[in-house]
């Protein structure tokens, strides 16, 4: 063999044995201890929880900030000033419910407690109206309550589902199956029909009582949050009128003037007769449905470590910041796993990288570390950055996201030695090979991809960070040891992370993020997998 090739290969071998050496050098600055000493921090009583916007996740945006400042990172935004900034400000827009009453009978009634609202629905100021009961609210050609029934410009009352016989069969189809006025959208068509004939408001007297009412309150107020989720965009809302109070019978009996049991008659005998009431009782009833315009400004935090021959060149590094705040009953949601473990994963990585640029090893490509906001609400953060990006994304190499990984799930509860690796295959074949071969040398942990199969029913896939970044092309891995019991919970505290397991994890990211930033041909986007 040439003895110039012979000590070129060696040279070469030695290169890369060093470059090996060096990766595990400062991969084991990233401990246990050091992790837990941020955690204690970000996930402490005094954050409140860190929900989006809140004074407790600007703290912790400060203390990250802090820290990347001292590790000689550099601010990669730019404030309203035209200074450099590490904080990339954004505002979230929200409309959401505001002073909502009824009252009737001289009382008023409580929103999500007496009644609640289906569909989107504003009455800015209060007014009053007069009120028809219209049976069961139905027109078919067997069965009509409007028949005789002028409602123009009236409010009317109405009650839920269709009427049935004694033997448990419905008017309308005979058979035990009900009809379209009694499925599950069946109010829609009672509302429509109903603003047809010039009624102004729909109230729908539910059937349930006691602890069924309090339960179908809490079930149709959780469903009616998504008129009240923050956007990027600032909101314009158009209601159509396909809306209903959902009101108690004791309210029901209030509105028309009547009683409970009197109610209960008028039902029983259009089921008993088969036909509409010929006297339809009265009422009046206030109301009030106001809407509220709010804006919720956060931001993310984004560092950066600029590279050397190929510093064009970004690695994302990203993690959420937030968590979901204060429960209505005043307990605080730390989430020390959820996402207090990522955002402490990306400091340990930021010093171990800045120890190695200290000492004249630094990447070649360039690292920006992104804490990112609005995770709970929508992925806000960093859909904002996807659309807002500090760097080309055409020069974004890969994220890297970490997403809880500081607990085990029930599938692993014998066996702590694995991560959930995700996406690390849809767009960069060279990025699993990568990833694969980083914990074979370092780590040797299970890398499990049961959530990355395109068929995954939780569609974890989707469901954090990195994947607005996938969508505009950019490689991505999702770092993840799944859901436990004390997920979205007060119970997800730093006594509950195991920290061992967690700084086995960072060290495979970092030594992961080693091998993107200082190969020599970037990882080229090959696939395009689901």
């Amino acid at each position: 063999m040439n003895k110039n090739l012979l000590a070129g290969i060696l040279l070469s071998a030695a290169t890369i044995a060093n470059a090996q050496d060096d990766a595990v050098k400062y991969a084991n600055s990233i401990t246990p201890e050091d992790l837990k000493k941020h955690l204690v921090i970000i996930a402490s009583d005094s954050l409140e929880g860190r929900d989006t916007g809140s004074p407790g996740q600007k703290k912790a945006a400060e203390y990250v900030s802090k820290y990347y400042k001292q590790f000689g990172l550099q601010p990669a935004a730019t404030a309203a000033d035209g200074s450099k900034s590490y904080l990339q400000k954004y505002t979230l827009y929200k409309r959401s419910y505001g002073d909502v009453y009824v009252k009737a009978g001289g009382k008023k009634f409580e929103f999500n407690k007496d009644f609640y609202l289906n569909g989107l629905l504003t009455v800015p100021e209060e007014i009053s109206a007069n009120v028809v009961l219209a049976g069961f609210g139905i027109e078919d050609q067997a069965y009509s309550d409007y028949k005789n029934l002028d409602v123009k410009d009236k409010s009317v009352i109405i009650f839920e589902g269709e009427p049935k016989s004694a033997d448990g069969k419905y008017l309308l189809s005979g058979t035990t199956e009900k009809s379209k006025w009694g499925a599950t959208v069946g109010w829609q068509n009672k509302v429509k029909l109903a603003r047809e004939k010039g009624a102004k408001y729909v109230f729908i007297i539910t059937d349930k009582t006691g602890d069924d009412l309090d339960k179908e309150i809490r079930q149709r107020a959780a469903m009616a949050r998504r008129f009240s989720a923050p956007t990027l965009k600032p909101v314009q809302e158009n209601p159509n009128n396909i809306a209903a109070f959902g009101v108690s019978q004791d309210l029901g009996a209030k509105i028309l003037n009547t009683s409970v049991a009197k109610l209960a008659k008028s039902r029983e005998s259009i089921e008993k007769s088969g036909k509409a009431l010929t006297k339809n009782p009265t009422g009046s009833v206030s109301m009030k449905v106001e809407r509220i315009s709010e804006t919720i400004d956060t931001e993310n935090v984004a560092a950066f470590m600029e590279g050397s021959d190929k510093k064009e060149e970004v690695l994302v590094i990203s993690a959420h910041l937030d968590h979901i705040g204060i429960s209505p009953n005043g307990e605080i949601n730390n989430g020390a796993d959820d996402d207090g473990s990522g955002t402490v994963s990306l400091l340990e990585i930021a010093e171990a990288f800045s120890k190695a640029k200290a000492e004249g090893k630094g990447p070649r490509r360039s690292i920006l570390f992104l804490n990112v906001t609005g995770e709970e609400k929508g992925l806000f953060g960093s859909e904002y950055y996807s659309e807002n990006p500090l760097y080309p994304l055409k020069n974004t190499i890969a994220d890297l996201n970490i997403d809880m990984i500081g607990r085990v799930d029930e599938a692993h509860k014998n066996d702590h030695k694995y991560v959930y690796l995700i996406g690390s295959d849809k767009l960069s074949s060279k990025l699993h090979e990568i990833s694969e071969e980083a914990n074979k040398k370092y780590v040797n942990f299970k890398l499990d991809y049961t959530f990355n199969d395109p068929k995954d029913p939780n569609r974890f896939y989707y469901r954090s960070d990195h994947y607005n970044f996938a969508k505009v092309g950019v490689p991505v891995i999702f770092y993840f040891t799944g859901v436990h019991e004390d997920y979205h919970k007060p119970g997800d505290d730093v006594e509950k992370i195991l920290f061992d397991k967690q700084s086995s994890i960072v060290k495979l990211v970092f030594h992961t993020a080693w091998e993107l930033v200082n190969r020599d041909e970037r990882i080229l986007v090959d696939s395009n997998k689901e």
